[in-house]
């Protein structure tokens, strides 16, 4: 049988939100451009003008915004990133911070 004290423990239970991340792709002199776009569209799953778009950022400003993940889908993003370049023979790089 619940007391009152337990229901006002109860009641004090607060939802956390899991804490956001964003994921840029870093620029350099050496990945083409397609294959950045290339990359936001298989990875990011964004449409050709949207990776266009961000390819452009990254071009312009050293870095572009692919998204806004949890962490574990942001550090995820960050490794098929690193992985796809590799394997493409590209020095493409990807990084997380929190939102």
């Amino acid at each position: 049988m619940a007391t009152h004290t337990d229901l006002e423990i109860i009641d004090e239970i607060a939802l956390k939100y899991p804490k956001k991340y964003k994921v840029y792709i870093l620029n350099d002199d050496y990945s083409s451009m397609d294959f950045v776009i290339d990359v936001l569209m298989s990875i990011f799953h964004k449409s050709y003008h949207e990776a266009e778009a961000i390819m452009l950022e990254v071009h312009k400003k050293e870095r572009g915004i692919c998204g806004i993940y949890t962490h574990e889908i942001a550090e995820t993003k960050v490794m098929q990133v690193h992985k796809k370049a590799r394997d493409n023979g590209f020095p493409l790089k990807a990084t997380m911070e929190e939102e």
